[in-house]
């Protein structure tokens, strides 16, 4: 059997969420940098994900998964950790995958405009108006989610789960790229500093700004992107 291998994307990728699930996961896994673009568009990468794009998942028998959404439900479904763990059908699944899906949808798209305006070179004029129209769909979102919020402490209720992992992972995005202040959203802004004291989210910032991390998970180390291919 393979070492469960994620291939993570720095600086500031949405796989953010992937490694904080997997630390709560309770399974043993690996992790390989992935430096955007300078190596997610290489042929070596295109190799195991053809889009370029991370997160991906090498799972245990070798198996290559792709997109956040089939990533955080393969790691709940192994999870050896029950409290993580929906069983397919039930009530609490269907509200997983609800919940995930608008984070992977409406809040991850909305911020498509900015990072298209960040990443491509293009006229100031056409800078601005695409920061402005993802500045707008930014706030439609945390608009939405906050409604989501009300009365309940964490996206799924009363019991931390991996959407709050993935949500952790997006929501730094507002400073990323200076947008609305998550402040006039006060349940979203709740919500990110209740993940930002979880030992799994100070794990994962420390492996992305490669500082000293202390894993309360599983986490056996790093695998370079050259050792696998």
């Amino acid at each position: 059997m393979s070492t469960l291998t994620l291939f993570y994307g720095v600086p500031s990728g949405c796989s953010f969420g992937s490694i904080v699930a997997l630390e709560w996961s309770g399974q043993p896994y690996q992790l390989c940098r992935i430096e955007m673009p300078a190596q997610s568009d290489t042929e070596a990468y295109h190799r195991i994900n053809p889009l370029g794009e991370t997160p991906t998942l090498l799972d245990s028998n070798g198996q290559v998964i792709t997109e956040s959404m089939a990533i955080l439900n393969h790691i709940m479904a192994t999870s050896s950790n029950s409290a993580f763990h929906y069983q397919q059908g039930a009530t609490q699944f269907n509200q997983f995958n609800q919940k995930l899906a608008f984070l992977n949808t409406t809040l991850f798209n909305a911020f498509s405009p900015l990072w298209y305006s960040l990443e491509h070179a293009s006229s100031s004029d056409a800078t601005q108006t695409l920061h402005d129209y993802g500045t707008a769909q930014v706030e439609k979102a945390f608009t939405a989610l906050e409604r989501m919020l009300t009365d309940k402490i964490w996206l799924m209720g009363t019991q931390i789960s991996f959407v709050d992992a993935y949500y952790a992972g997006i929501a730094r995005w507002l400073k990323y790229h200076n947008v609305i202040d998550i402040n006039q959203f006060p349940n979203c802004q709740r919500l990110d500093q209740q993940l930002q004291e979880q030992a799994a989210v100070k794990f994962a910032h420390a492996i992305e700004q490669q500082q000293p991390a202390q894993s309360s998970g599983h986490f056996l180390g790093h695998i370079s992107l050259e050792q696998i291919t």
